[in-house]
């Protein structure tokens, strides 16, 4: 008899990365692919509080198990089950197992939960049981237990006889030396009845490898349940991958799942979500791993702000550890404002800039693709004005420049051998005798407390240094199509069309914000193509 059994939660925990919002056919065929591959347990969803979620199709978040039923085949040939996270759900509205809808459930519950509403978690787990089904456990970050609170744990656990109980690496973090304590501690001292279930976040890239370690050391005896989900669909780095873990149980071990029918339902569905969203390791979710930091906080900050790698670790080392484990969003961007806008002394700065500048006309050129396609106008604008040249966030070999950093990366991309002098703002400033600095408490910060675009921040230095004429070439605004955004193609990148429209937006009212605080002094204008206008009649 096979020990080991695969359970998918691509419609529960990868289906996070969407917020659950699968259409109700996707939800059907990937439910029918997966029960066609042999695949043993599908966990098809949530289960939540109808007074906190209005379940209206279109959605894995369900509020009742009947409304789970119509995804479900007639004939089952797996186990299907819902998860619940303690503390989101109304155990008094679970209805009674009948045999149409889920077999299963698996309930969550923290070690917070656990310590301060034992009695709770105890009465939620042992109404499964008595409504019908059966009962799967999921301790959440296993790594948050000392042994001897996890030895505590397992008595609890086999009190209440589960059908299995996880160990659980939620934040990605653990390494192969704990999943070999974790497992043995617990098979060592689990009611040999009781399954264990691992599941496993993919930050180091060694999910695959736990899973391969935990069927051995099952010995074939104890019975464990391996989570994945269909190309490891999930949140940041993701999950383990349900095909990588079926083909290693039929090459390895002589188990009879349907590796086509897996990859079918990948081809059909689940590629075309990757697209949309990918998910997957990063730098970024490996420091997700090493902070067990929640992959909310990962994602929070690379949307919001241009962040390095290097930023993002420090942000959140500056989180306490129950912090990294939600998503404080309100303390996040506090401390990225510290983090970014310390003060600075930059009137040194402004000095060397307003001599730079000192009785010439300027000329800014941002990176558009008209500054190769317009360079003929360009060229006579400089032989009839010659303007001091400031290119923004680029080295430009088109035209003698002296070069602007505002963006942690391009800065890092271009200028890592770079003698030149450069201006740069003082958050990503290295501390070289080339560098120019401007403060970006005093420079970054528009109107509404949101950072700059970089051209925009040259031009508000640049007029504070007294600059008189401020000719723009280059500032094209941004298309739907990457490649016509730049002169250079290596600095493309991908935009969806309303990424597109709000960037516009955004360099538009920056450009707004610019003429208001300074047509008294200084005249801005733009000599090539622009989706942006300038008015300053």
């Amino acid at each position: 008899m096979n020990n080991v059994k695969i359970l998918d939660c691509t419609l529960r925990d990868g289906g996070r990365i969407i917020d659950c919002k699968f259409p109700d056919q996707q939800t059907k065929r990937v439910v029918h692919y997966l029960q066609q591959a042999g695949i043993d347990i599908i966990e098809v969803g949530f289960l939540r509080d109808w007074r906190k979620v209005n379940y209206k199709g279109n959605s894995t978040f369900f509020t009742s198990t009947k409304q789970i039923a119509p995804f479900l085949p007639q004939k089952r040939d797996a186990v299907y089950t819902a998860f619940i996270d303690f503390g989101m759900f109304d155990f008094d509205s679970l209805d009674e197992y009948d045999g149409t809808s889920i077999d299963a459930i698996r309930f969550g519950f923290t070690k917070k939960d656990y310590d301060n509403c034992y009695g709770e978690v105890v009465s939620c787990a042992k109404k499964i049981k008595e409504k019908g089904y059966k009962l799967f456990l999921q301790g959440v970050n296993s790594l948050n237990y000392t042994d001897l609170e996890l030895l505590k744990l397992i008595e609890f656990v086999n009190t209440l006889e589960p059908f299995g109980f996880g160990i659980v690496d939620t934040y990605g973090a653990m390494y192969i030396d704990d999943v070999r304590r974790i497992y043995s501690l617990i098979d060592h001292n689990l009611d040999p009845k009781i399954a264990i279930d691992f599941h496993s976040h993919n930050n180091y890239q060694l999910s695959f490898s736990f899973a391969q370690e935990i069927i051995t050391m099952s010995s074939g005896v104890r019975n464990v349940i391996i989570d994945g989900t269909l190309r490891g669909m999930g949140k940041g780095a993701g999950n383990a991958n349900t095909e990588l873990l079926a083909d290693y149980l039929v090459r390895k071990k002589g188990y009879l799942y349907d590796i086509e029918k897996i990859l079918e339902i990948i081809d059909l569905d689940i590629h075309d979500i990757y697209d949309k969203v990918p998910w997957g390791y990063s730098p970024a979710s490996f420091m997700g791993g090493v902070y067990r930091s929640h992959p909310n906080n990962i994602i929070y900050l690379l949307n919001k702000y241009a962040f390095t790698t290097n930023d993002i670790k420090n942000i959140l080392s500056m989180l306490s550890d129950t912090q990294r484990q939600r998503y404080p969003y309100d303390i996040i961007d506090k401390l990225c404002f510290e983090y970014t806008y310390k003060e600075y002394d930059d009137a040194l700065g402004i000095a060397k800039i307003a001599k730079l500048i000192e009785g010439k006309n300027i000329l800014v050129l941002a990176p558009g693709q008209t500054l190769s396609t317009q360079k003929e106008k360009i060229e006579n604008y400089i032989a009839e004005n010659s303007p001091k040249v400031i290119s923004v966030n680029f080295l430009c070999e088109m035209f003698d420049a002296i070069s602007f950093f505002g963006n942690k990366k391009r800065y890092y991309s271009f200028c890592y051998d770079n003698l030149k002098t450069v201006i740069v703002t003082s958050d990503i400033a290295s501390g070289t005798e080339n560098e120019i600095v401007i403060s970006a408490k005093n420079n970054c910060i528009s109107e509404d407390g949101a950072r700059l675009s970089s051209i925009s921040v040259i031009i508000k230095a640049l007029c504070e240094a007294g600059a008189k004429n401020i000719a723009i070439a280059g500032m094209d605004g941004f298309s739907d199509d990457p490649d016509a955004n730049y002169f250079d193609s290596t600095m493309a990148v991908e935009r969806t069309s309303e990424e597109v429209r709000i960037l516009n937006a955004r360099r538009q009212s920056e450009l707004d914000y610019l003429i208001r605080q300074y047509w008294s002094k200084s005249r801005i204008f733009t000599i090539t193509s622009s989706r942006l206008k300038i008015n300053q009649d």
